[in-house]
């Protein structure tokens, strides 16, 4: 070999090497971080948003120390209040009035007073009772009124208070120190209670009629998922004496068998006349009930980024999403609520709220088969839960703390309780391939603005969403996730439920949503009209010896809130629509639609006694005149006597004219769930979603989301790998970033307490 050939060889190698070592460095080099760029939009309705704000916590302590040095009498701290002392239960935003908001939002004219609505139990008094105060100016107060007449037509009397939790520990205490005692023989040997082994869950409601405060505990092992590890054991404990050493002990449950009290119960046990069902005890983990996976981790889960960063903007209680702008607000016993809704700088909605979540419950064991929970008494709001980033928001959402002031004296924080993110659902808004006549595609993907709360209410868990689209669409949706509620297997149980384990009743049980929606559809005035289809039989004209059957529309306009309340099992118009009096370019009265996704069944008899305090669940759709003296569904005080309703809905229904009115529509949706053995260790969302759509009828002259940034469309003779014609082709240059995920921070176990 020349000396040539050895040098070319030599001088190849080295472009060899060269080039390897160039792929190897290009390979292995990192992304560059992705780059947020502002939303294209500019958020400038925030200040006037504020007029329908949460409480700060310094308004909160405000409000506390104004009514401490105001109302001439000892308030407790509700974290410790005995029945027979006085406290303030909650203190909430007071939102104003339409009218006084409209002026400000629209008509240039003074902002209303920022002002609070507290709560007050007046227990240490001659006349123990409820009272409703309204407190101002915020953020320094100078002035109260009593707005409780005013309200709800006189006084809201004691025994309706909603439990705080300081009563619930004082239960507690009662049953550890004087009614477990009681019958000691029986509480070591079958429930080998140890003073700290059990776990008391209530019913409600408490009693039979107004003025009872009777409830039924019905204990479980106290272990991880103590909901679906019932002993067998309930309790009845009169507690409608404001004087605790007067509490008693009503009746006592076990294994199917009725006892007078605890004493009777160890008697029947010491002399072998009672039949034993001892339960086997689990480890604190709960062992079936436990959350913990049972695989190890494996390969990463998909995930969401935005490579531009968000494309919407959250300022103070402000959201701005391309064409949408609207407010939003946390209220301690409702939940997530909406308002001045608007898409293309016009409003379209100006509240949307949740109003109460009702679940009916069936069993052969006292405390499942009284229980009918009325979730906004308890405190939807309040009970809103920390959420955990990546599981139950995308990992990239913005979170926001909520902060309430309920049951104690100082206000508290639910930290990172409410998300807000733009979500590719995946799937295609709209689309559509032509290989007809011309040959191209178009779509839009389906990206929308969430906006979610959870609250952990008991053993279940309501993921609450409002859901923004590009067409002008607005979604509201529940899921129910969380445990089981359950009774202990016996008997004819399974008349009411499903076996789920051992000793385990996964009782059957109904979930019924009601929601508050306030359109405002080209105006306040709105009439509402349904449109369906009907077949019509004619003659084929070039053919009159055919018939056809062809479906032509109908059109009626409702005229009054009986034609406009629609009962769970009637038929309802599948069009039905707020109308506004103004007409779209092709001369049709422009229109929201209202759309309810829903498997309710009866929530209760009619003829029941307590049915008038959750009338609303009657109705699957109600459109009634608003008015300021119906401001909700229902009331906390219908929990807690359900006998004499504070508020019943049914009475909002009284046949007046709503042709041209300011309309509210109020949407119950829900369904029957029977537990089955899936539902251990927990109940899963998927096919346990209802909710209802809000969608444009006619209010625009095309389809909005023609004008979204996202759309692509390109045809057979276009270069559909080029950036300028199909932007999904740039992907790979403006999608290829590195996203900024935060570490992970969780605050859900801080500002907690246990019952």
């Amino acid at each position: 070999m020349n000396v040539k050939t050895v040098l070319i060889l030599l001088v190849l190698a080295l472009a060899t090497i060269f080039a390897l070592v160039c792929v190897l460095l290009t390979r292995g080099r990192a992304p560059s971080p992705c780059q947020h760029q502002p939303p294209e939009q500019q958020d400038t309705g925030d200040s006037q948003s504020l007029i329908f704000a949460d409480l700060s916590p310094e308004e909160m302590v405000q409000v506390v120390r104004y009514l401490q040095g105001h109302l001439g009498v000892q308030l407790v701290d509700a974290s410790r209040a005995k029945p027979s002392e006085s406290c303030i239960a909650s203190v909430d935003v007071q939102i104003p009035t339409k009218a006084e908001v409209l002026r400000f939002l629209d008509e240039g004219g003074a902002r209303p007073a920022r002002e609070a609505l507290a709560v007050l139990y007046f227990g240490n008094q001659p006349d123990p009772n409820v009272t409703e105060y309204v407190v101002g100016p915020l953020p320094t107060p100078t002035y109260h009124r009593d707005v409780t007449v005013q309200k709800y037509g006189g006084k809201v009397p004691y025994h309706r208070r909603p439990t705080l939790a300081a009563e619930y520990k004082q239960i507690g205490g009662f049953l550890k120190s004087q009614v477990f005692p009681a019958a000691p023989s029986f509480m070591l040997q079958v429930m080998e209670y140890d003073g700290a082994s059990l776990a008391a869950l209530s019913a409600a409601p408490r009693g039979f009629q107004s003025g009872d405060r009777i409830t039924w505990f019905v204990l479980f092992q106290n272990v991880s998922g103590f909901f679906v590890h019932p002993v067998g054991l309930e309790v009845l404990v009169d507690h409608s004496s404001l004087d605790i050493s007067q509490w008693a002990v009503s009746r006592v449950f076990y294994n199917g068998q009725y006892y007078r009290d605890m004493a009777q119960l160890e008697s029947a046990y010491v002399q072998g006349r009672i039949r034993v069902e001892k339960v086997r005890k689990v480890p604190q983990d709960g062992e079936f009930s436990s959350m913990k996976p049972r695989a190890p981790p494996a390969a990463l889960f998909p995930l969401q980024y935005e490579p531009q960063g968000p494309r919407y903007s959250v300022r103070n209680n402000h959201v701005l999403f391309q064409a949408w702008s609207f407010a939003f607000g946390m209220s301690g016993s409702r939940g997530l609520r909406l308002f001045d809704i608007r898409h293309k700088g016009e409003r379209v909605a100006y509240e949307i709220s949740v109003q109460e979540a009702l679940s009916v419950y069936g069993s052969n064991c006292p405390g499942g088969m009284s229980t009918r929970y009325m979730d906004g008494s308890f405190g939807i709001g309040r009970y809103t839960s920390p959420l955990v980033r990546g599981v139950d928001c995308p990992y990239s959402a913005t979170y926001l703390d909520v902060h309430y002031l309920a049951h104690s004296q100082l206000p508290r924080v639910s930290k990172n309780a409410l998300c807000i993110f733009e979500q590719n659902l995946g799937s295609p808004l709209r689309r559509h391939y032509s290989n007809l006549q011309s040959l191209y595609y178009g779509g839009l993907v389906n990206s929308a603005l969430v906006v979610r709360s959870i609250a952990t209410v008991g053993n279940y868990d309501y993921v609450w969403d409002f859901i923004f689209y590009q067409n002008g669409a607005i979604e509201g949706k529940v899921q129910a996730t969380g445990y089981p509620s359950s009774s202990f297997l016996h008997g004819d149980g399974l008349r009411y439920g499903n076996r789920v384990w051992e000793h385990t009743l996964g009782t059957v049980h109904t979930h019924s949503v009601n929601y508050k929606v306030d359109l405002d559809v080209g105006g306040v005035k709105n009439s509402l009209v349904a449109h369906d289809m009907a077949f019509e039989m004619t003659r084929a004209p070039w053919s009159m010896e055919q018939q056809i059957e062809r479906p032509r529309l109908t059109k009626k306009v409702l005229d009054t809130e009986d034609q406009a309340a629609f009962r769970l099992q009637s038929k309802m118009p599948r069009y039905i629509y707020f109308a506004a009096n103004s007409k779209n370019k092709w001369g049709h009265q422009r229109g929201y639609r209202i759309q309810i996704t829903s498997f309710a069944g009866d929530h209760v008899p009619e003829a029941s006694s307590m049915e008038k305090a959750i009338s609303w669940a009657r109705y699957q759709l109600a459109v009634t005149r608003r008015k300021e003296k119906e401001p909700t569904s229902t009331s906390i005080y219908n929990q807690n006597d359900p006998w004499t309703p504070t508020v019943a809905f049914a009475d909002f229904i009284n046949n007046e004219t709503i042709t041209n009115e300011d309309l509210v529509a109020w949407i119950t949706t829900g369904f029957l769930h029977i537990p089955h053995s899936e539902d251990i260790p927990n109940t899963v969302t998927v096919g346990n979603s209802v909710g209802f759509l809000l969608r444009p009828y006619n209010y625009y002259d095309l389809d909005p989301s023609i004008y979204s940034h996202d759309g692509v469309f390109f045809t057979s003779e276009q270069d559909f790998t080029s950036c300028e014609i199909n932007p999904v082709a740039c992907l790979p240059k403006t999608a290829s970033c590195l996203p900024n995920f935060p570490p992970f921070t969780y605050d859900g176990f801080q500002n907690t307490s246990r019952l």
